[in-house]
């Protein structure tokens, strides 16, 4: 009695300590009643305890507020999940954009993206141009069906042969580009484009008949040069067309004594 008037903060001694405002009337005839509520509080307490509407009156302003939470929170989760879906759909959408429907590689954007990224990172690389060899002649005799067989094997065939954050790309109808950061000691590179080539020569069954292809390549290495990704992609194109003119299913790699004036366009074979 002696708080009457005064505003009444409480919290219950056992169990959850949950806290109670009020306030305490005197009733005239030396009683007291005393009026509490979890104040703002009640969300809390509706979860601690499994408060339900029928726990309140009626005229309670505490249901009102009730369901304004559980609006919000209705509404939270809703966008979250929308969010989430908006990523994943961003997510797929890049990885479509990125990709060569084909073979499943990384498409010429990719490409470039990936090569400026480790240009404006100073790190060295290494870059294959490979080139599918007699490619044109299984699409005049099995159809495109088999030309499309075959390249998903050459692409699966440049994929284990590299490394798993190398970026092996398609970007033409069977050419390919090969990034391989942080590796520019030749021989290793010459080993693994020696391989490339031995198991894309081997025969490649398609229904009852096979397919023969072969690969050549051109190599340029990026170390010390400080040339743009443009400038090493050139370089290794040269050194493909010197592949070619030297019987095709070899590797070369980019030096002064294969440089010249630019070969002419070639037909895609």
């Amino acid at each position: 009695r002696a708080a009457q008037g005064r505003k009444l903060h409480l919290r219950l001694r056992d169990g959850v300590r949950t806290a109670l405002k009020g306030l305490v009337v005197g009733t005239g005839d030396g009683g007291a009643v005393v009026n509490l509520s979890f104040g703002i509080a009640v969300g809390d307490a509706v979860r601690d305890y499994a408060l339900t509407s029928t726990d309140f009156a009626p005229t309670d302003l505490a249901i009102e507020m009730l369901y304004l939470v559980e609006a919000k929170s209705a509404a939270m989760d809703a966008s979250r999940s929308l969010n989430t879906r908006l990523q994943g759909a961003m997510v797929a959408a890049e990885e479509r954009a990125f990709t060569d429907t084909l073979t499943g590689l990384r498409n010429r954007r990719a490409l470039d993206t990936v090569l400026d990224r480790i240009a404006r990172q100073g790190r060295a690389y290494a870059l294959m141009h490979l080139d599918l060899d007699f490619f044109k002649a299984v699409n005049d005799t099995h159809g495109h069906a088999a030309g499309d067989h075959v390249l998903r094997h050459a692409a699966r065939i440049m994929l284990e042969e590299s490394r798993k954050d190398d970026t092996v790309a398609r970007v033409g109808g069977d050419e390919f580009v090969i990034v391989f950061a942080n590796l520019t000691r030749m021989p290793r590179i010459a080993e693994i484009a020696g391989r490339m080539i031995e198991r894309i020569e081997r025969p490649i069954p398609w229904g009852t008949a096979e397919c023969r292809i072969s690969a050549s390549i051109g190599i340029a290495i990026s170390e010390g040069e400080g040339l743009q990704p443009s400038d090493i992609m050139d370089r290794a194109d040269t050194a493909l067309y010197a592949s070619k003119r030297a019987g095709r299913a070899q590797f070369r790699f980019y030096d002064t004594d294969i440089a010249g004036p630019p070969a002419p366009l070639r037909k895609m074979e």
